[in-house]
Order: C-alpha cells, then sequence, then structure tokens
C-alpha cells in the first residue's frame, strides 16, 4: 500500500488569521491526497533565526521525500529569491533568506531550483505580500505530487544559498564557545553547542557574566535556580526550574555562551 505523500507547515502566521487555512485550501485543489502536518504557526513574526531552528529540529523526524514547507519571508516581494532544495531524504520549500540554512548544515544537498516556472504558481501575477499562497504552497504541492524539482524553475549554485549570520560554535581547549541559537515558549536558552561537548564531564556555562552549573534536568536545582544542561534535540540549554530564563536573566538570541568543562584535581 502506497502511503500519500507529505507535506510540512512552519510559518509565523499564528492562528487568529486564515493565512495557514487558506495555503492548505491552495495545496488541497493541487492534491487533496497530500498529507499535511502542522510543525508550528507561531515562530515570533519575522524571526528567521527561530524558523531555521525549528525546521532543523524537525527535519529528521519525517519520511524519505517528505516536503517541507516553511514561510517566514520578511522580504517577501522583494529580490529575495523564492527556492526548493533537494536534499538526500526529502525537499524544502522556503524563501532564500537563511531559514534552511539549518537544514543545510546537517545533511547532504543534491540540487537547488528558483521558483520561476508560474505555471506552477497559482496564477501568474502572484500577490506582492502572500508568496506563500501563490508560489510557495502551490510548488511544495506540486512536488509532493511527483513533479520533479527542476521542472519548477532554473537550477541555481547551492554555494550561492544565503546562510544566516549567526556565530558558530568553535572547540577551544577548556571547552566551547557557542551562542543562543533558540528561545522556546518556556524561555529555555538553547545555544548552538552540541552535547557531545559535556558527555561524562563536569560542567558550566558563561553568560553575560553569570556562572552556571552544569546538570542532567531541569529538577537537578532546587525550585528558582538555573541550570544548563543538554536538552531533547542534543544541544546544551539554559534553564530556570519553573521559570523563564529568557525573562529573569534578560538574555536574547545570539548572546555569547562559553562551555568551560572542570578539570578534576
Amino acid at each position: 500500500m502506497t502511503s500519500p505523500p507529505l507535506l510540512t507547515l512552519l510559518s509565523d502566521f499564528g492562528l487568529t488569521d486564515i493565512y495557514v487555512g487558506v495555503m492548505k485550501g491552495v495545496i488541497a485543489q493541487i492534491n487533496p491526497e497530500i498529507k499535511v502536518i502542522d510543525l508550528t504557526h507561531q515562530i515570533p513574526p519575522q524571526n528567521i533565526a527561530a524558523a531555521r531552528f525549528c525546521l532543523m529540529s524537525a527535519y529528521s523526524y519525517f519520511l524519505d521525500k517528505t516536503v517541507h514547507l516553511a514561510v517566514v519571508d520578511p522580504g517577501v516581494g522583494s529580490v529575495r529569491r523564492a527556492i526548493a532544495v533537494e536534499f538526500a531524504r526529502g525537499f524544502v520549500v522556503a524563501p532564500d533568506n537563511g531559514l534552511i540554512s539549518g537544514v543545510l548544515s546537517q545533511s547532504q544537498v543534491i540540487r537547488a531550483v528558483e521558483l520561476t516556472n508560474w505555471q506552477y504558481w497559482r496564477l501568474p501575477n502572484p500577490s506582492h505580500t502572500f508568496h506563500g499562497r501563490d508560489i510557495f504552497a502551490p510548488c511544495a504541492a506540486h512536488l509532493a505530487s511527483g513533479v520533479q524539482i527542476t521542472d519548477l524553475g532554473s537550477e541555481i549554485d547551492i554555494d550561492s544559498l544565503i546562510d544566516l549570520n549567526f556565530p558558530k560554535c568553535c572547540h577551544i581547549t577548556t571547552g566551547a564557545i557557542g551562542c543562543v541559537q533558540y528561545i522556546d515558549i518556556f524561555g529555555n536558552l538553547i545555544t548552538n553547542i552540541p552535547g557531545s561537548y559535556v558527555k561524562g564531564e563536569t560542567w558550566h556555562i558563561i553568560i553575560a557574566g553569570l556562572k552556571i552549573k552544569g546538570g542532567k534536568t531541569y529538577t537537578s536545582v532546587p525550585v528558582g535556580d538555573t541550570v544548563a544542561l543538554v536538552g531533547s534535540e542534543g544541544w546544551v540549554e539554559i534553564a530556570i526550574n519553573r521559570g523563564n530564563a529568557q525573562e529573569q536573566l534578560d538574555l536574547q538570541l545570539a548572546e555569547t555562551v562559553e562551555l568551560k568543562l572542570e578539570i578534576e584535581k
């Protein structure tokens, strides 16, 4: 038995307005058999960094050939490119604004195209403000329905895809230096330092002049205290037991984080 084509949706559209429903309607008009899964529509408005992290984190949980449609697009209607990228295990359709750079950093790329073939758009003269409806959703639906990615537009150099200008994690003799790459709904500060750095080690985090001891769970410290730990997606994060680390520590995205391994004497 053949499984129906699978398409995921990620956006900053929220659920108050009709934008998400309309995109699903466009997808269903092209192929009502496509199974659509909502990753989230609560990305903070125009927050490309948050979208990058969420797409990167979700990507590996889906079947091969899944099409991931991600629309966080503050440059809609401008010269930024609309693209589709084929990876070894699936596809991403999105604006070329750094949103896909997390998946790019972890997955093998086969090819990328700019969505220039208007025959696969909803109409030849799309809205200047809603490419999610008029370009991205129909192209993603056609791709999920078996259209070849190269039919959607002109092939582009993979190296030309926009990388989000985000500090990289780097190894140092005492541990690693990275940054806060995402803040979740609980206010946990998720860094770009892999948890593999702290496996079996005693360690702590330094951020904004604060020293935060490493633990294993949120309850490794008393209620209200701060702790650093390795979260469910394998990144070092900073949290407050039953509190909001972002609000209480007043820290933001891209804040520098240093992980220090404590040498036992």
